[in-house]
């Protein structure tokens, strides 16, 4: 059955109007979902300077929220199989948006643990709100019969990007981040009140169809049906290491531009050290938004996966190679267009799974791919300090003032790195072809 014939959540003669109802209502749920997540990561350098944190200390509490997502991964999975994607859309919404709260008030106490504990929770809601928000966007595509992953996606980052815009306005104000974060929870509690039941009501029928395949491949081959767990399903797994990739480089850039602008760049006025950060946000969301279906639907998934993931690496090796202002907007301005299509494509292959139910195949790609998207910055944090520390032993940098060292060597080193793990994907995204 062709994608475009294929309705599994409502009556044949779905019209147009009540599709696009459908299409606005799980978009505005992605966008609930980005201005969090976006509130939380340009916040990050002013609660790393009110706790004193070194780039070692933030790289291991930013550990915490990857491990919320892993230890989140069955469990969301087979929340959404077995409740419906809708209600653990609401729960997922609510706690996510508390636990942003908590996590800002965590930073006041100047408690370590607490926060990385904080965080932890943040990562467990997160996970559920994106595995239940990916698989109503599954649901609408497949309502639609082409690509249209990708504008959601969009609005995602296009959430990104004005969660930066508020918060420079926000910050100019002084307003404490715990504040900040209760703000943005207020809103999204309204906006699920007023929009949860604009939904797709129900994705189990996809369930249903998923079993009776199993049952059939299993009559033909004579043996007894049994679950199977998505990652050892060679499709799912590429899929997941493709998204691991892009996102990796995604949350550097979240992470680390703001870091990066400030430590690296110095640029004259204090509000340009948010740049790097909005123009990112703003070409990803532009990229998805305006580009990347049309992309799709024209040179195909895999064509376009590896011209984005050239794109990002890219983007962070001029920005490494080159830092001046000029040369670091460019950079993550193409490290923006690199990431808008690669991870919606990823997702919306995981959902034609013949053998895995829609839920169970997300919440694989979609965790496995927020494994680097919250491993990446960690992990640049690390190799960073550890650069900075090395490399100036062997050369001179008397030029550069004493307290910058570290974060200029280390960090210019560590985005040369990200550009190399960017570009693996170029090569691994061609096996998709067996698969497709």
């Amino acid at each position: 059955m062709s994608r475009a014939k294929e309705n599994i959540f409502l009556p044949t003669g779905l019209v147009t109007a009540a599709k696009l109802r459908y299409r606005i209502t799980v978009s505005a749920f992605y966008f609930m979902q980005g201005i969090v997540f976006g509130t939380w990561a340009i916040r990050i350098s002013d609660i790393k300077q009110e706790l004193g944190m070194s780039e070692a200390e933030l790289g291991s509490v930013l550990f915490a929220i990857p491990l919320g997502q892993l230890f989140a991964m069955a469990f969301s999975g087979m929340m959404v199989t077995r409740l419906g994607s809708r209600k653990c859309l609401a729960l997922a919404v609510f706690f996510y948006g508390a636990l942003l709260v908590v996590c800002g008030a965590s930073a006041l106490t100047g408690s370590f643990w607490l926060l990385f504990g904080s965080l932890f929770l943040f990562g467990w809601a997160g996970n559920l709100h994106n595995i239940s928000v990916n698989t109503q966007g599954v649901g609408v595509e497949r309502l639609y019969g082409r690509s249209i992953m990708a504008s959601f996606h969009g609005l995602w980052s296009f959430a990104g990007f004005c969660a930066g815009a508020l918060s420079s306005l926000i910050v100019d104000y002084g307003i404490a981040p715990w504040k900040h974060f209760a703000m943005i929870y207020s809103l999204n509690l309204v906006l699920l009140v007023l929009l949860i039941r604009g939904t797709l009501p129900s994705d189990k029928s996809k369930q249903k169809a998923v079993n009776e395949a199993m049952v059939k491949n299993a009559e033909k081959q004579a043996v007894k049906p049994r679950r199977k767990f998505a990652l050892t399903d060679p499709f799912i797994l590429l899929l997941g290491v493709i998204s691991f990739i892009c996102m990796g480089c995604e949350g550097v850039m979240y992470d680390w531009s703001g870091v990066f602008f400030a430590e690296v760049i110095r640029p004259e006025k204090p509000a340009y050290v948010r740049l790097g950060y909005t123009v990112a946000l703003g070409a990803m969301a532009a990229g998805r938004l305006f580009l990347a279906d049309r992309a799709v639907e024209k040179f195909g998934r895999v064509p376009v996966i590896q011209s984005c993931s050239g794109l990002t690496a890219l983007g962070l090796i001029v920005t490494a190679a080159y830092p001046c202002l000029a040369t670091g907007v460019a950079g993550f301005l193409l490290v923006g267009f690199g990431i808008s299509a690669v991870v919606p494509i990823t997702y919306s292959l995981s959902g034609e799974s013949k053998t895995i139910a829609t839920g169970i195949a997300l919440a694989a790609v979609s965790t496995v791919g927020f494994l680097g998207f919250l491993f990446g910055p960690p992990v640049i944090g690390h190799v960073s300090e550890w650069i900075g520390t090395i490399v100036p032993r062997f050369i001179d940098f008397s030029e550069i003032p004493e307290k910058f060292i570290r974060a200029e060597v280390g960090l210019r080193g560590a985005f040369l790195l990200a550009a190399a793990f960017a570009l693996s994907g170029v090569f691994l995204a061609p096996r998709l072809k067996k698969y497709l």
